[in-house]
């Protein structure tokens, strides 16, 4: 058969949401193909939300040997942060050997590695350091002040991350519904026949060239629902939890611990007054869900704070959680922490019927990388698609120099000096230069709309709804920005009544 002309064809239709699928679609869509991204929740809503915050090399992963993948990595760095220099900036991580389960020839041989394997620029190299007299040993306990080094990474708002590919993708032409899922697909001739099911429970059918399976940790479920697909591809699902607590240390540099069961943790700053644990590598044997920290992982992460900081932590000081589901290729690995994160394109296209690529595993740092080698593997089905392009283009907001973020925020103050500096600094480190599309017409607080408290105003939400697919409370404080971590219970579900509102005159 044919395709139907009477349905709505797309060159691309990508399953998933999180940082994978919304990368391919900016891609696809910036080389001039149609992009139909399809995400069943909200963008970003499971595990690209769920990480530990970093544009980062790995540096565990030398350790098993994953030299491919941290040097690609490593090169992503520096170009993530001049794409997106809101949203990614430098952080220093502190490494303490004293009593450390790896002797510092190892470590430092892996960080001559790390420094000169990915052609750092700007970031800084590694040094040395006496915790016991350099200021980045305060708050640790005295069995770790001594001998560390320091090294360079950099911070991301990952969810952020995935909400500005996916806004990209939309201003270059793609078509990007939230709340709507696969639930079939099946092969006619040089096209796939595509079932969607949208928010409002209406179904529909859509053609397209070419399919996209980015599902993350259902990526085996969506190949369940299309016909002729591959069953029998391997993963493993790893969860990773985080805690965050009051904070735990003065100074903007974050730690890298190293536990007695050889495993890392990270402690970094976090939303300027709390700590950020983690992370945890637990098997998940459920079908993908919404996950949640066990008592297990809490007392784990609880227990490495206690060894190596001086503040106590019990349970009732956690402030919040999170976990995420790590949908990784089942290399055989023995245990969870080594199986590998590089990423998998499975690509099915024989005798030329439409393609259908797979993606197994991927790391946020790495995500532009992979789309842009999913668009490779499917280039010989798209002879018409442009040349690769994201390696040297901003990503929404961020057109302003990687060090001029202080910049930013003295311009936004001095057009704007009836707000106040900390809430036109927040808008800067999540929106960047279209902060000014918040205050466009508001030249006091009063003009901002409703305060829901936390410096949340009518404004930002009228400003997510209609330009970051931002449907409910959740959407907004958990994964749009962080203000769940200042927000009263009670402002949920008046921020929930007024964007249903907004949606409602929309759609009216």
């Amino acid at each position: 058969m044919t395709h139907d002309p009477s349905l709505s064809t797309y060159d691309l239709l990508i399953v998933g949401g999180g940082i994978n699928g919304a990368g391919i679609a900016r891609d696809a869509a910036g080389r001039g193909l149609s992009v139909l991204l399809v995400e069943q929740d909200d963008l970003a809503a499971h595990t690209s939300s769920a990480s530990t915050k970093l544009v980062h090399g790995g540096l565990r992963y030398l350790e098993y040997g994953e030299f491919r993948l941290v040097r690609e990595a490593l090169m992503e760095r520096e170009r993530l942060w001049a794409m997106a220099p809101h949203i990614i900036w430098p952080l220093s991580f502190v490494l303490p050997q004293r009593g450390a389960v790896r002797p510092a020839w190892m470590v430092r041989l892996g960080l001559w590695l790390y420094d000169h394997l990915g052609g750092r620029k700007r970031l800084p190299a590694t040094r040395s350091a006496d915790l016991a007299r350099d200021h980045l040993g305060n708050g640790l306990t005295d069995a770790v002040k001594g001998r560390a080094f320091v090294y360079s990474d950099c911070w991301v708002e990952d969810s952020r991350l995935v909400v500005l590919n996916a806004m990209d993708a939309s201003a270059r032409g793609a078509t990007v519904l939230t709340r709507t899922r696969l639930l079939a697909a099946h092969r006619e001739g040089s096209h796939w026949l595509a079932t969607i099911r949208d928010a409002d429970g209406q179904e529909h059918r859509v053609q397209a060239r070419g399919l996209v399976n980015a599902a993350g940790p259902w990526v085996a479920e969506v190949l369940g629902r299309i016909a002729g697909a591959p069953q029998d591809r391997a993963m493993r699902l790893i969860q990773g939890s985080h805690i965050v607590v009051p904070r735990l240390y003065d100074g903007d540099h974050a730690f890298l611990l190293q536990n007695t069961d050889r495993r890392v943790v990270f402690a970094i700053p976090y939303e300027q007054d709390f700590t950020l644990i983690g992370t945890t590598d637990e098997v998940w044997d459920q079908a993908p869900g919404r996950a949640t920290i066990s008592p297990a992982e809490r007392d784990y992460l609880l227990d490495v704070v206690r060894r190596h900081f001086t503040r106590p932590v019990g349970v009732d000081d956690i402030v919040w959680t999170y976990s995420g589901i790590r949908p990784l290729y089942d290399d055989q690995a023995s245990n969870a922490s080594a199986v590998t994160r590089d990423y998998v394109l499975d690509l099915d296209h024989r005798d030329g019927q439409a393609p259908l690529l797979s993606v197994f595993g991927g790391k946020i740092t790495t995500y532009r990388k992979l789309a842009e080698h999913a668009l490779e593997k499917l280039g010989p089905a798209f002879p018409q698609a442009r040349d690769a392009w994201t390696a040297g283009a901003t990503l929404p907001g961020g057109d302003f120099p990687a060090d001029g973020f202080a910049d930013l925020v003295d311009r936004f103050c001095q057009e704007r000096p009836a707000l106040p500096r900390a809430l036109l600094t927040r808008w800067a480190r999540a929106y960047g230069t279209r902060a000014r599309q918040i205050f466009a017409s508001a030249q006091t607080l009063a003009d901002l709309g409703e305060d829901f408290g936390g410096g949340l105003h009518a404004a930002e939400l009228a400003y997510l709804a209609q330009h970051e697919w931002a449907m409910t409370a959740e959407d907004v404080v958990a994964r749009r920005s962080k203000l769940l971590l200042r927000l009263s219970p009670d402002a949920l579900p008046r921020i929930d009544a007024w964007l249903a509102q907004w949606w409602q005159a929309r759609q009216g």
